[in-house]
């Protein structure tokens, strides 16, 4: 009896610990679980947030290089075609300076975050580019405050570099903007050719803008294109004075052509 009493009682702590064991194996097991659990939510989390710094760095980037430069581009190159308007003239050149400085603003909080937020290893084009466009751009907003006066020497340097250097920013600013969405469709393996599309369609518009300009009184000269509102057509009062100047000054012309032609003809006989 006590034989089998001590064989119940061995059967009974040996399962006990078999239970233990297993329970101490199933919460190891369920701890594991957790902690890969939530490493894989915060790598996921990383990844989203960083997704989102480089969505946010593209768009600063493509509103301050790819939209508001080359826009002020415009404005300014407006302003040439305003030479006897002198008040648009300064409201163009004042539109010009705003949309400058915020594009210059805005290239500054994207390069923020691309020092803070990003591994730069200058290792790519983009990169590379995009550190030589901002302190391109810097120079610039220099230059443009060292306006010298017109009429002085120093103007026709000043205005050939400040056009150059703007010109260059603005068409190598949309090529990294190309750079750019490439980059995020390789970071992120999201599609990028509608933004692509969108893109082009942006800057092809631009670019027929800034090339019509310089036709556009070309094409007013050739009647293409009516006069504006300020060349009104002469009422019948104003053309029967023209006509009446034009028959006087007819009327004089031929009179003292024939009384020329009179006073030779008397010199020769």
């Amino acid at each position: 009896m006590m034989h089998i009493i001590q064989k119940i009682v061995s059967m009974s702590i040996y399962f006990s610990a078999v239970l233990l064991f297993l329970g101490d194996f199933s919460e190891c097991s369920s701890d594991e679980r957790k902690k890969s659990g939530s490493l894989h939510n915060s790598s996921k989390h990383v990844n989203s947030q960083k997704t989102l710094d480089i969505t946010l760095h593209g768009i600063l980037l493509w509103a301050s290089m790819g939209f508001l430069m080359p826009l002020g581009v415009l404005t300014i190159r407006l302003s040439s075609t305003e030479e006897h308007h002198r008040t648009r003239r300064k409201i163009l050149f004042y539109v010009h300076a705003i949309l400058q400085v915020l594009s210059v603003l805005l290239a500054t909080v994207g390069a923020v975050i691309s020092v803070s937020k990003f591994e730069n290893a200058f290792n790519n084009s983009h990169q590379r580019v995009g550190l030589a466009l901002y302190g391109a751009i810097y120079v610039q907003v220099l230059i443009g405050f060292r306006r010298p006066k017109r009429g002085t020497r120093s103007r026709s340097l000043w205005y050939f570099l400040h056009w150059m250097l703007g010109t260059t920013i603005c068409l190598v600013g949309i090529i990294n903007v190309y750079t750019g969405l490439l980059a995020y469709h390789t970071r992120t393996s999201k599609g990028t050719s509608l933004w692509s599309i969108i893109f082009t369609a942006q800057v092809s518009f631009m670019a027929i803008f800034y090339l019509f300009q310089d036709k556009w009184d070309y094409l007013k000269r050739q009647g293409m294109i009516p006069m504006d509102a300020t060349s009104q057509p002469l009422n019948q009062t104003q053309m029967d004075n023209l006509n009446e100047a034009c028959r006087k000054n007819n009327a004089l012309g031929t009179h003292f052509s024939r009384r020329n032609a009179l006073n030779k003809l008397f010199q020769l006989t």
